[in-house]
């Protein structure tokens, strides 16, 4: 049974389709990545999954419960919480009380705002700090402890290394890495290879709001270069 599934589903923003009967599922506690070139539709299909974009048909389904009418702080209530590409960091706040935000969905759990500092000490370390002062990587580190404490069952996230360091990009693999090992589903959205490729086990292509290829991260590597020339710019 999948923890998080979108069944067939179209999408619109007014007129125009953005995505075709897309189908995508994520087991409990697996890594999924959803690759594409930019503008192909993968951000449209994260706000699909997490209720900020309707679903016009098809399903979207929590194990076998049909949510598809479901707002987006009903989901995350039912375990789903959405990391986005902006990371949405509140600027006039400081780190903590960004974090502390966070902790209002009321879902019980593991994470406490002392695990997340233990995860990412740089955020301890700018605790007091403005959300606004920090850098790109520690920005992005705030946003994934955010949604960590809403103590998810999946975690959404959308483009979480893109414009950081290599650096930056290696801490945090292996954080999320960490948190996969506690059992926390990802659905993961990026453009480059390098990431889906370390994490994921499973892996979907979409181009133009269709899905164009899916298979194991195996299938990925042996079909490799017909999948970066779909994904290329």
């Amino acid at each position: 049974m999948s923890a998080l599934a979108l069944q067939d589903c179209d999408v619109f923003y007014g007129k125009a389709q953005a995505l075709h009967h897309v189908s995508i599922d994520v087991a409990a506690g697996e890594v999924v990545s959803l690759i594409g070139r930019n503008g192909a539709g993968k951000s449209t299909l994260l706000k699909a999954a997490i209720g900020l974009n309707a679903v016009h048909s098809g399903r979207r389904l929590i194990g076998d419960r049909d949510v598809t009418a479901l707002k987006p702080h009903q989901l995350g209530r039912l375990g789903l919480a959405f990391v986005p590409e902006n990371r949405r960091i509140f600027p006039n706040l400081t780190v903590e009380e960004n974090l502390k935000i966070a902790t209002v969905m009321g879902r019980k759990g593991p994470w406490s705002l002392q695990r997340i500092y233990q995860l990412f000490p740089r955020l301890q370390e700018r605790a007091a700090q403005g959300g606004d002062t920090l850098s790109g990587g520690e920005q992005q580190m705030l946003a994934v402890g955010r949604g960590l404490l809403t103590n998810p069952e999946v975690l959404l996230l959308d483009e979480p290394t893109e414009g950081l360091a290599p650096l930056i990009v290696d801490q945090l693999i292996e954080s999320m890495r960490v948190i996969n090992a506690e059992g926390i589903a990802m659905l993961l959205v990026e453009q480059n290879l390098k990431v889906p490729l370390k994490l994921a086990r499973r892996q979907f292509v979409i181009d133009n709001g269709r899905v164009v290829w899916s298979g194991t991260t195996a299938e990925l590597q042996a079909d490799r270069a017909r999948i970066e020339s779909l994904i290329s710019v």
